[in-house]
C-alpha cells in the first residue's frame, strides 16, 4: 500500500536515528527504527551499535520493555531491511515477529546476500504487514547514509572520499609544507565528523613526513577509531611516528620488502601489507588491489587525506568517488597543489565532476563533488536479486 505522510515523518525519524551509529556500528550498516503501539503512540526507538552488539530493531524493542510499553498489534519504521540471517546476532526480523508486530514499513531493501528481500519474506509469512518505501526521498537517503556499505557489497571496494583545505588559488600548504591552518576551527572540527564516518583513514608517507599527523578523530566524539593506512613503498614510516602512538590499528602498505624496517614497524605495533603494483614500472603500491583488500577487510567508507602525489595517483586510477573541499577565503601565491597531475592536451579533456552540496562552515566553504555517474550502483533494486559480499 502507498506510505502515508505520517509514515514518511517517522522513516525520517529513524534515519536521524541511524546517524547514532557514526562511528560505531562498522563494518554494520547505520540503521535506525521507530515503534508505535497498537494505539499509534511512541513505544520505542534505537539504532544498531557496535559490530557483534544489537541491531536498531532489538535496541528499540529493548526500549520498549524498560518502559513498560507493549508493541503487540503495533508498527515498526526501520530505516533498512531486517536481517535475516543469523550472524553475530539472531535475525531482527524474528524479532520483530516475535513481539507481535502489525506492520513493519521499510526506507530500503539490503543488499546484503544474506538478507536481500528475505527479511521481508520472512515477515510476511509470519502475517506481517510489509511496506517497502518507493524510489524517492526516503529511499534515497537511507541509502545515502550507508553509501559506503552499498559499495562494498555492490562493487566490491568502498567508497573514496577525498578531503582537502585549500586556498582560494587551490593551494594547501606553503612551498616548505606549512599549511596550519589554513581553514578555521570549525572546519577542522567537520573534517573531523567526516573521518569519523569512515573504516579507515588513507594517507601517503610523504604527509607523515611532512606533517607527522596523528590521524585520528578526536575533535569529535567517537566510539572507535578508523583504522589508519599509509602508503609506503620502502616501509620508511618511523616507528617513532605520531599515528602509531595514539589508539587504534594502523596498516603500512609497501610494495618492496626491507626486513629490518619491517621488523621495527612490527614491533611499534603497525600492521604490514606487501602489495606491489606489477604495472608499474619501478615501485608503487597497487592501489586497486588495497581498496579490494580494505573491503574485504569490511571498509565501508575510506577517507583519503593525503598529498599531491598520492591523490593525483588516485584520481589518475579512478578511485576517488567523492571530494570533500574546504575553501579558505585566502590567497596564498606559490605552494603546494592538492595533486599533482599531468598536462592537458587541451581543456577538453578535463576530468569533470558535479558539485552536490556546497555549505559555509565557519568562515570557510564546504563543497562536495561527485564525477558523473560514479553513484549508478545505488539505483540497485531488489529486483536485481542480492549483493555477494558479506556484511560485518
Amino acid at each position: 500500500m502507498p506510505l502515508s505522510e505520517p509514515d514518511y515523518t517517522m522513516l525520517q525519524r529513524a534515519l536521524a536515528l541511524a546517524e547514532g551509529s557514526l562511528g560505531l556500528s562498522e563494518p554494520n550498516p547505520r540503521v535506525g527504527c521507530v515503534l508505535h503501539d497498537a494505539q499509534g503512540q511512541l513505544a520505542g526507538e534505537g539504532f544498531t551499535q557496535q559490530a557483534g552488539g544489537p541491531h536498531a530493531e532489538v535496541m528499540a524493542l529493548r526500549d520498549a520493555a524498560a518502559a513498560g510499553r507493549t508493541v503487540a498489534g503495533g508498527t515498526a519504521w526501520v530505516s533498512l531491511e531486517p536481517c535475516a540471517h543469523h550472524g553475530r546476532t539472531p535475525p531482527c526480523a524474528d524479532a520483530l515477529i516475535q513481539a507481535g508486530l502489525r506492520r513493519v514499513v521499510v526506507a530500503t531493501s539490503d543488499p546484503y546476500a544474506e538478507v536481500a528481500g528475505r527479511g521481508i519474506a520472512r515477515l510476511r509469512a509470519a502475517g506481517v504487514v510489509v511496506d517497502l518505501a518507493p524510489a524517492g526521498a526516503a529511499r534515497r537517503a537511507a541509502r545515502e547514509l550507508n553509501i559506503g556499505f552499498f559499495s562494498r557489497l555492490l562493487r566490491r571496494r568502498p567508497w573514496v572520499r577525498m578531503k582537502t583545505a585549500a586556498s582560494l588559488d587551490g593551494r594547501t600548504a606553503l612551498p616548505d609544507g606549512r599549511s596550519q591552518w589554513i581553514t578555521g576551527e570549525a572546519a577542522r572540527s567537520d573534517g573531523h565528523a567526516w573521518r569519523r564516518r569512515a573504516g579507515a583513514l588513507l594517507t601517503g608517507i610523504g604527509t607523515v613526513r611532512h606533517d607527522n599527523p596523528q590521524l585520528d578523530v578526536r575533535l569529535v566524539a567517537t566510539v572507535q577509531q578508523p583504522l589508519r593506512v599509509v602508503v609506503d613503498s620502502g616501509f620508511s614510516l618511523s616507528p617513532q611516528a605520531r599515528l602509531l602512538q595514539v589508539p587504534g590499528r594502523v596498516l603500512v602498505v609497501g610494495a618492496r620488502a626491507h626486513a629490518e624496517r619491517m621488523a621495527a614497524l612490527r614491533a611499534a605495533g603497525a600492521e604490514l601489507l606487501l602489495l606491489p603494483d606489477p604495472q608499474a614500472e619501478t615501485d608503487r603500491v597497487d592501489l586497486v588491489a588495497l581498496l579490494k583488500h580494505l573491503a574485504a577487510e569490511g571498509v565501508n567508507e575510506l577517507h583519503l587525506e593525503a598529498g599531491a602525489t598520492l591523490n593525483a595517483a588516485m584520481l589518475a586510477s579512478g578511485l576517488v568517488d567523492e571530494l570533500l573541499l574546504y575553501l579558505a577565503p585566502m590567497w596564498l601565491g606559490p605552494g603546494r597543489d592538492i595533486a599533482t597531475l599531468p598536462l592537458l592536451p587541451s581543456i577538453t579533456e578535463a576530468s569533470r565532476w558535479q558539485f552536490t552540496q556546497v555549505n559555509s562552515v565557519g568562515v570557510d566553504l564546504r563543497i562536495l563533488a561527485r564525477r558523473p555517474g560514479v553513484d549508478a550502483f545505488m539505483q540497485h533494486d531488489e529486483a536485481d536479486g542480492p549483493a555477494p559480499g558479506a556484511a560485518g
